[in-house]
């Protein structure tokens, strides 16, 4: 049963609500340093994050369809919103977020949910790894505290302008960053429960205030002291060249997040046996992204690592969700001005670190060890995602696999000509009674098994075209095998009963499942063929096609095909 809006608070009690509180802590205290890490990579200023994580944080929780999702700003949007932002500037972020977050909402309301499932795992593995790639190299620059740098949306001008800018290398920025980096994995081995990326930040901070002031950029020398306070609603503006513009953009905004958020919904369902509400997560997820614009958000979605902490550290309801939420805005509130001292360096290790557990490396090996069609689609929607754009490389992906999976199914229709086998107490028509000198010229039976669509008509046509050549007077078709039928299946299906019937034959289609039934009726192929053309059973289609037939002219055919006989003979009489 999938988790209904009430039935997350049905027996919801003070001890429930104490878990929640303290999971909801947790999961804010790891969120904060997160969210501004998320923002600046993204091209936008560190209180753009907190202000997400804050509202999404809030909304995605209160109206998704998880009760355990966390939402916020997440790693897999870095390389696109900092796209847009180099392209169409960050008034046009907040506009193509809200776009994304209309298109989601669509998404819900026409059920797209379970659409989203389908995208192969190739295909989300690789450009997930490619992302990944990029989020790391892209903090390589403030790790080595490089100055004079520009950002480029192209993978390859990032590493020439790293590559060109070696020379102001800033010791002061490589020592805070490792200290950062040594805190974070030694707290997290040692303390698995302390969240090892605020206290990196913390004590690289530290540090560099006591032995390196003046000498690292933060996030006060380059933005600015963050505002304790949240910003005042703001529409973007919304003219029709705008969103014209920014629709392919706030398309691929809503088609990550939608995967983001229901590959986290599902994890969430595996760690504690429940089942969320795909079509509502995508419609919270989409009333999310058009509210946090407002105050300034960049786009959320459900993030799979904090949701998992969330479960981990006692979770029980949306209500640890807000109260993330909250415990950001809290700390926002109090703590702002002490931010603009956290130098840039400490927050490449924790991005690093983010890139380097979504990067999938243990899917990405498996799948390329088996060394087959979907290692070809992951290593192209990598690369693609890596040197073009994440457009590019899911299209392309996507397209592969399609074109993998027609290939596939291509090689399971078979067609073989069967007659009944007399040898069998149970008469079965079986192929392997159908030879040179036993058969049968007026009665044709075949049996398909597998799809007949796009990948497999031509076989289908080619196949079935030989059989009408030999001008059978009645044509048996046995469909029980047959899954479905699609457009393309149904125009080679056309042919070959128009051509059938041009030469008087009579086509009989025996065992069809009601799926194909109801697409035969659809398409109106079941008229065509005739109702009364139809039957349950092989052996029933037999009986209706004998009687169709002269008999007199072909007594001995009929005789030794249908019943026990000794002798053969083509001739009629």
């Amino acid at each position: 049963m999938e988790d209904s809006f009430f039935s997350r608070y049905r027996g919801y009690s003070w001890k429930h609500l104490r878990k929640d509180l303290l999971a909801g802590t947790i999961v804010g205290i790891i969120s904060l340093p997160l969210a501004m890490s998320f923002a600046i990579a993204s091209g936008v200023k560190p209180e753009y994050g907190i202000y997400t994580t804050i509202m999404a944080g809030v909304l995605i929780s209160l109206l998704g369809g998880s009760r355990f999702q966390i939402g916020g700003p997440t790693g897999a949007f870095i390389p696109i919103l900092l796209g847009i932002v180099l392209t169409y500037g960050y008034e046009n972020l907040l506009l193509a977020g809200l776009l994304a977050g209309v298109i989601l909402c669509l998404m819900g309301i026409f059920k797209l949910g379970s659409f989203i499932k389908y995208i192969p795992q190739p295909v989300i593995i690789g450009f997930t790894a490619g992302i990944a790639v990029i989020i790391f190299t892209g903090q390589i620059a403030d790790f080595l505290g490089l100055t004079g740098m520009e950002k480029h949306e192209q993978f390859m001008a990032n590493i020439a302008e790293i590559i060109d800018h070696l020379s102001s290398v800033n010791l002061y920025s490589v020592t805070t960053a490792v200290i950062c980096l040594g805190v974070m994995l030694l707290t997290t081995k040692l303390f698995p429960r302390v969240p090892g990326s605020l206290v990196g930040l913390v004590v690289s901070t530290a540090i560099a205030m006591l032995f390196f002031s003046g000498h690292v950029p933060t996030i006060g020398t380059v933005f600015g002291a963050i505002p304790s306070t949240l910003p005042s609603l703001h529409m973007p503006e919304i003219t029709f060249e705008r969103i014209q513009m920014l629709l392919v953009p706030a398309f691929v905004i809503a088609i990550l997040g939608g995967i983001e958020s229901l590959l986290s919904a599902v994890v969430a369902d595996g760690m504690t046996h429940t089942k969320h509400n795909s079509n509502r997560e995508l419609l919270g997820q989409g009333i999310a992204n058009i509210v946090t614009p407002l105050i300034g958000g960049i786009p959320a979605t459900g993030a799979i690592a904090r949701t998992a902490t969330n479960i981990r550290s006692g979770g029980m309801s949306p209500i640890s969700g807000i109260t993330h939420g909250l415990f950001v805005l809290l700390t926002l509130l109090l703590l702002a001005p002490y931010t603009a001292h956290i130098p840039l360096a400490s927050m490449t290790p924790i991005l690093m670190v983010v890139a380097w557990n979504m990067s999938e490396r243990k899917h990405f090996i498996r799948v390329l060890k088996t060394k087959t069609g979907d290692s070809l689609v992951l290593l192209v929607t990598f690369f693609l995602t890596i040197f073009t754009s994440l457009t590019t490389a899911v299209g392309i992906g996507l397209f592969l696999s399609v074109l993998l999976f027609a290939k596939r199914m291509s090689g399971m229709l078979v067609m073989s000509k069967v007659l009944p086998d007399h040898s069998s107490n149970h008469e079965k028509v079986l192929p392997h009674v159908v030879n040179d000198t036993h058969d049968c010229p007026q009665i044709s039976i075949y049996t398909v098994e597998g799809p007949i669509f796009f990948g497999t008509a031509q076989l289908f046509e080619q196949n079935i075209m030989k059989a009408v050549c030999c001008k059978p007077k009645v044509f048996i078709l046995r469909l029980r095998q047959v899954p479905f039928m699609d457009v393309t299946g149904e125009a080679s299906f056309r042919l070959f009963l128009h051509s059938l019937q041009r030469q008087g034959g009579l086509l009989l289609v025996s065992g069809m499942i009601p799926s194909l039934k109801e697409s035969l009726i659809k398409n109106g192929l079941f008229d065509e063929i005739g109702r009364e053309h139809f039957f349950d059973h092989t052996g029933r289609a037999i009986d209706y096609a004998l009687e169709q037939i002269e008999l007199n002219k072909c007594i001995g055919c009929k005789h030794f095909v249908f019943h026990e006989c000794a002798k053969f003979s083509h001739q009629s009489i």
